[in-house]
């Protein structure tokens, strides 16, 4: 069997950084890709995996796009510049890309929730969802609909 080349290998660092409580909490109807605009240290601290999306949300001001309550856990081993964890950074899209995106959690009272941290070509890039809020009811029906999924596969896996 021939040896796998070091290009074909799995990559090191975390795969991706999901935010899991905003699938709980909003529904995604598209998502975009956009670049980050970090310090040196704070690239260190996600390829560590050491990264917090949970209050994180986008917000569009004077034409730019910022990421706003990310946590990025300072990394240790930096020398001087510590960042602070919790500041604005901004996003980088195309103009049409911002604009659209404007429009739309204008009209339609959408909101722009960070999905996804994740390393692409050795750049970082966040996954950005256009979501809308989901109401109790459909957290409810939601829970209810993967209970009744586990239960049959319970079933089916006693059967055989």
């Amino acid at each position: 069997m021939a040896k796998k080349r070091p290009s074909q290998s799995e990559p090191k660092g975390p795969r991706s950084i999901d935010n899991r409580r905003a699938r709980h909490d909003y529904e995604f109807l598209e998502t975009h890709e956009a670049g980050v605009a970090l310090a040196g240290a704070e690239v260190k601290s996600v390829w560590l995996g050491r990264v917090n999306l949970t209050d994180a949300f986008c917000k569009i001001e004077g034409g730019e796009i910022w990421l706003s309550s990310l946590d990025i856990e300072p990394y240790e081993h930096a020398s001087r510049f510590q960042p602070e964890r919790r500041r604005d950074r901004k996003l980088l899209m195309h103009r049409k890309e911002i604009d659209l995106l404007a429009r739309k959690v204008r009209e339609k009272g959408l909101t722009l929730i960070p999905s996804r941290i994740y390393f692409k070509g050795g750049r970082v890039k966040v996954q950005i969802a256009l979501a809308r809020g989901k109401r109790e009811y459909d957290k409810r029906r939601q829970i209810a609909e993967k209970e009744k999924r586990l239960e049959i596969e319970r079933m089916r896996s006693q059967r055989t």
